[in-house]
């Protein structure tokens, strides 16, 4: 099944970072010398974070010097990542001390941005701003607080439902230190005498890696399997062969939103490690052996973003071109011909780069490292150039360019 659509316009990302557009990532220097159209740069870098620019918070050897010489010739760039679990101005703001380079909250997008989207929705019927959402994955309620920073207003966890009711799944009882220094009383506690009462999940947001997989994955499996999205009932829908996909997901249940399809992230262990794509297909194996998945004609629906989507790409690319355009005070600036989109994870970064279809015109160039995730060998899909680390791709995409650096 291909992923829903999840946005129509940019507008309400675009409150979320208004707060923060200063310099974008360009030296003063360069903003002062480009007087001309022809002075502007007609290309630009996307750079994933783990395993091109850091590992394991640790930065990589010629990360900071790269992104100071574009900001230095004034050539725009964009941190791309299907990482997340904080609000983009914390993010930022690591990365920058990290690195030594000034950033701004502008200068990125994680896996979860785009969902600040569905805050107001396209009309009221859709908007999830007053609804209950369940917020899953991250460390402590992080991710709680970057939706209500988004402005979703009645945000809960799975610790939340956890400490409400431990017998949901008894076997986190070792979590339970973990979950008391964050969790929150939930508004409907489950009332075992009338079901029906409890509390009602309007939308499933996995906004990060989960760290308790089998309270997380059980949550959403009892949300997926009730009526109306109730927590704590059971939908007698389930199962019905005289309904579509078998009558599951046919009775009122919550959408699920998937932030990141990442099977794999370099973290600092040697061997790449499973991300949030290994709980999905986790989630989806234990559902379809619920259920009888695919074999038996149902469906687990849901939407997932992030790299390598194409509206992830379209998110990011109408991000870059505002920035552009603020950056150098003109609407008369040259139309973007080329980004080189500088990534470690063939699955994600270069298949993204290499299918994504721009509507504004721009050619995206994969550039694959070998500082992460890919370590040899042929590659699932086929980068443009592959080089040893990312100050050899930001020289490769500045000399493809044909852009010559000032003194």
């Amino acid at each position: 099944m291909r992923p829903q659509p999840l946005w129509r316009s940019f507008g309400l990302l675009q409150s979320v970072y208004s707060r923060s557009y200063q310099s974008f990532g360009l030296g003063r220097r360069a903003i002062q010398t480009a007087t001309s159209t022809s002075q502007i740069p007609d290309f630009a870098f996307a750079f994933d974070i783990d395993g091109v620019l850091l590992r394991s918070s640790k930065p990589i050897p010629g990360a900071a010097e790269s992104l100071a010489l574009l900001k230095d010739q004034g050539i725009p760039f964009i941190l791309l990542t299907n990482g997340g679990g904080k609000h983009e101005t914390e993010r930022v703001a690591e990365i920058s001390e990290k690195l030594k380079v000034p950033l701004d909250a502008s200068a990125i997008i994680q896996s979860h941005s785009p969902f600040a989207e569905l805050v107001k929705g396209p009309d009221e019927h859709s908007s999830l701003e007053n609804k209950c959402v369940l917020v899953v994955g991250g460390k402590g309620d992080r991710c709680r607080l970057v939706a209500e920073r988004y402005g979703f207003k009645n945000v809960v966890t799975p610790g939340d439902i956890f400490m409400a009711n431990p017998s949901i799944w008894p076997f986190s009882d070792v979590f339970k230190d973990y979950y008391k220094k964050f969790a929150r009383p939930i508004p409907n506690p489950l009332d075992p005498r009338d079901p029906t009462k409890g509390l009602k999940i309007d939308a499933i947001f996995v906004f990060n890696d989960p760290r308790d997989w089998a309270l997380d994955a059980h949550v959403i499996i009892d949300v997926l399997l009730s009526s109306q999205g109730v927590l704590g009932t059971l939908s007698d829908k389930n199962g019905r062969t005289d309904l579509p996909n078998k009558g599951f997901l046919q009775d009122g249940q919550p959408h699920l939103y998937f932030s990141n399809p990442d099977l794999w992230w370099a973290a600092a262990y040697h061997l790449p490690r499973l991300g949030q794509g290994g709980f999905r297909e986790a989630l989806e194996g234990t559902w379809a052996a619920i259920t009888g998945g695919p074999s038996k004609g149902v469906e687990l629906k849901k939407t997932i973003i992030g790299k390598p989507y194409q509206g992830t790409y379209e998110f990011a690319e109408h991000q870059l071109l505002r920035n552009r355009a603020r950056t150098f005070e003109t609407d008369a600036v040259r139309p973007l011909r080329n980004v080189y989109m500088v990534g470690d994870n063939p699955e994600s970064d270069i298949r993204g780069a290499n299918t994504y279809r721009s509507r504004h015109g721009s050619n995206w160039h994969s550039i694959l490292v070998r500082t992460g995730v890919y370590r040899g060998g042929e590659p699932a899909w086929t980068p443009k150039v592959i080089v040893d680390d990312v100050q050899k791709a930001v020289e490769w995409g500045i000399k493809t360019s044909g852009w010559k650096l000032t003194e």
